[in-house]
């Protein structure tokens, strides 16, 4: 089974990371992963309630990390964990975020 996440943000901007021979992130470690990463970046809550889906915290990091994490070698661990993370917290092997649309498909 094919197990990758994309992040895009256009169609020349788009990043794939393949999660094929790489030890998937237990569900809770991804979770904190996410959890932190929306802390650390300063991301706000999507909704006006303020709860945060996990859909919507993966969005939200994505943006706030901006591409740059994505497509610079010196983010290239970053990005390997942002990957592997969204995966895990979402139980999908495929992933795809489309970040100028605020669009998750899975």
């Amino acid at each position: 089974m094919r197990s990758h996440v994309s992040v895009s943000w256009g169609e020349p901007a788009t990043y794939r990371f393949d999660l094929e021979e790489v030890q998937p992130m237990p569900h809770d470690q991804a979770r904190h992963w996410l959890d932190e990463q929306f802390t650390v970046l300063g991301c706000d809550p999507i909704r006006p309630t303020g709860k945060v889906l996990t859909a919507d915290k993966i969005l939200r990091v994505a943006e706030a990390a901006g591409e740059a994490h994505f497509r610079d070698a010196a983010h290239g661990d970053w990005a390997m964990a942002f990957a592997r993370a969204a995966s895990a917290a979402l139980a999908k092997p495929v992933v795809s975020v489309d970040v100028p649309n605020h669009a998750l498909n899975y």
